[in-house]
């Protein structure tokens, strides 16, 4: 089994997705109205509108940001990230900390509330997991 894709479903695509271009820095590219990804070096990141959801059940239309999953971005510099994105995102969780186990982490939100964790390994330990 291989992951190869995280989707996100959004009330406002257009505004979801330009953020995550701006957050990632890389086009979308779009198939549809409703539908667009971002192809990374890892995952290919999807995001539909609330409309795609009606494809796989009626009533699967309802849908909010969750503060039970993260989405992680392993980034070079955090602190370098967090000048960059506390201008982007509305509403920054938590500044960069450094973790328990040794991640040094931004947490924020994209625009339906889902939140986003950009960091990078700063202990021994970690930066030998992630290289």
């Amino acid at each position: 089994m291989k992951l190869t894709s995280l989707r996100i479903i959004s009330k406002d695509i257009k505004a979801a997705v330009a953020f995550y271009e701006q957050i990632i820095g890389i086009p979308p590219t779009w198939y549809t109205e409703d539908f667009a990804e971002f192809s990374t070096d890892s995952i290919i990141i999807a995001i539909g509108s609330t409309k795609t959801m009606q494809m796989f059940s009626e009533g699967l239309t309802d849908f909010a940001g969750t503060k039970s999953t993260i989405i992680e971005f392993l980034v070079e510099n955090v602190d370098e990230e967090y000048e960059r994105i506390k201008s982007i995102a509305s509403e920054i969780i938590q500044e960069p900390t450094t973790m328990p186990w040794g991640n040094r982490s931004l947490l924020f939100c994209d625009p339906d509330g889902n939140m986003i964790n950009f960091f990078t390994p700063v202990s021994a330990e970690a930066v030998k997991k992630f290289s």
